[in-house]
């Protein structure tokens, strides 16, 4: 079964090192799924959350822009697997040609396709098997902003 996921924010953890470790949380089944993310893929989804224009377009922005201009569209995303640790999505895409649509899977990072997510406001599922694997409490976390995050121990 699947369950519709929502971006909650970003939260930052700490490593066995003392660093700081940015994960993308997503509330979904009354529970918390965390997914580690780099400190760049973490500042793409908060920046796609925060609907902030850029004078030039990121590549997630890019990406959408030129997905649109070849008339697809970002149906939703899918985070369908956890292996050895490691999420794995898919990116569901519509392709539409004379009024017929063509419909795509990408495989993808999840921090991908959660920066695409969030900037074209398409659902996002995640799997019973995914949630159960590694979904945790909500009371285990507390969002915070991209702007509090300091990759530096």
């Amino acid at each position: 079964m699947e369950h519709t996921a929502e971006v909650t924010g970003i939260g930052v953890g700490t490593s066995e090192d003392g660093s700081n470790v940015p994960a993308v949380l997503l509330a979904a089944r009354s529970e918390y799924l965390p997914i580690v993310v780099t400190a760049d893929q973490a500042r793409a989804i908060q920046l796609g959350l925060s609907g902030e224009p850029f004078e030039r377009p990121l590549t997630h922005d890019l990406l959408v822009e030129m997905l649109t201009e070849f008339g697809g569209a970002v149906d939703g995303i899918r985070i369908d697997d956890l292996a050895d640790g490691t999420f794995y999505a898919k990116v569901d895409v519509e392709q539409y040609d004379e009024g017929e649509a063509r419909k795509f899977v990408f495989d993808a990072r999840p921090s991908d396709a959660i920066a695409l997510a969030v900037r074209v406001d398409c659902p996002i599922t995640v799997t019973d098997g995914v949630l159960d694997s590694a979904g945790r409490p909500e009371d285990e976390f507390e969002p915070e902003r991209i702007d509090d995050f300091d990759d530096e121990p």
